[in-house]
């Protein structure tokens, strides 16, 4: 059986280990190595594993691999997806795609010219919830989407999230994204305008740590979205992901980590959720390695993480100036 030879590039992101374990689990995937300028941070998964590690990205380019899994620090993304695509390896990179529309049109255009794919790490759309309450809307079930609220309300990640210019922005960056994906995927339109607000309420940072976000949609749904790090340390998870969807002929609400026990320890002085439900992070792994080694269209592509980080770039533009933005089609 020939496999698909895959490298890593950074583990800055934390959703490097939850992709490494995916691609692993798999007969039909090599993890060839793992590229970080920090080797301390991945010694233990290449130790553990016997995979080869590189200090220098150029280095696991020129090996025999066929695409690269990216999960540096945002600031990176644009850089390490060129270079990828002009060593003719497809790329699943972390959200968000890039820091600029001009930088993340760059990475689409720079792996269409190559003939790789390029895919958007959007894992929420692998949570069954998220998957059945598509297939409602799908089939009508709701009538027409005229509006919808979304949360993704998470803990302070830390570290280089902080820092503006690897990070791009805050909670209203980091967390608009996923669920403005989702309504992208069930609206089956694009945001056209963006009205929003960003603020420091939780935490003693420089960077903005909650917001909402407003948006209207091309085809004339509307939607709102706290994107914020409002959950503390002492929070029985990291955050949460739901969306009320608001049709002509009914209502849905999907909490998307509901599959889960509440435990009381007295070891861990505090509550916790034991989660057992989806892996949403295998679901995307496994849907990327399926496309490539069939051939086939990539689920979730560069331009649906361009639309989705394009509105976290323009709720900044708003917050600054106080005033809704409009988003140009692209042309």
């Amino acid at each position: 059986m020939n496999k698909l030879k895959v490298g890593f590039i950074s583990f800055a992101h934390m959703h490097a280990v939850s992709y490494l374990n995916s691609m692993l689990k798999r007969e039909d995937v090599e993890v060839v190595g793992i590229a970080d300028e920090n080797e301390e941070r991945v010694a233990p998964f290449t130790a553990e594993h016997g995979i080869a590690y590189y200090g220098d990205v150029n280095e696991l380019l020129v090996q025999e691999i066929d695409a690269v899994v990216i999960c540096s620090e945002n600031a990176r993304h644009a850089e390490l997806t060129r270079k990828a695509a002009e060593a003719g390896k497809h790329v699943l990179c972390e959200k968000p795609l890039g820091m600029s529309e001009e930088e993340m049109l760059g990475m689409i255009q720079v792996c269409r010219d190559r003939g790789v794919q390029l895919m958007t790490a959007f894992p929420c759309r692998y949570l069954t919830a998220v998957q059945q309450a598509k297939q409602a809307v799908d089939e009508g079930k709701i009538g027409d989407i005229v509006a919808m609220k979304g949360t993704n309300r998470g803990t302070m990640p830390g570290g280089w999230f902080l820092e503006k210019e690897l990070s791009g922005g805050g909670a209203v960056f980091d967390h608009t994204v996923h669920v403005m994906d989702l309504m992208h995927w069930f609206t089956g339109s694009v945001a056209e305008e963006v009205y929003a607000h960003a603020e420091t309420l939780f935490h003693d940072t420089d960077i903005d740590d909650a917001g909402m976000v407003h948006v209207k949609f091309a085809n004339g749904a509307f939607a709102v979205l706290d994107p914020s790090w409002s959950r503390s340390r002492s929070f029985p998870t990291w955050g949460d992901v739901t969306l009320e969807i608001i049709g002509t002929k009914g209502t849905l609400f999907i909490d998307s980590f509901a599959q889960k026990n509440d435990v009381y320890s007295d070891a861990a002085g505090k509550a916790a959720w034991s989660y057992w439900g989806d892996n949403m992070d295998e679901g995307l792994v496994n849907s990327f390695v399926d496309s490539i080694i069939a051939g086939t269209p990539v689920a979730i592509s560069g331009e649906d993480g361009y639309y989705s980080a394009r509105v976290g770039i323009a709720a900044y533009d708003s917050a600054r100036t106080g005033k809704p933005v409009s988003l140009k089609p692209r042309g």
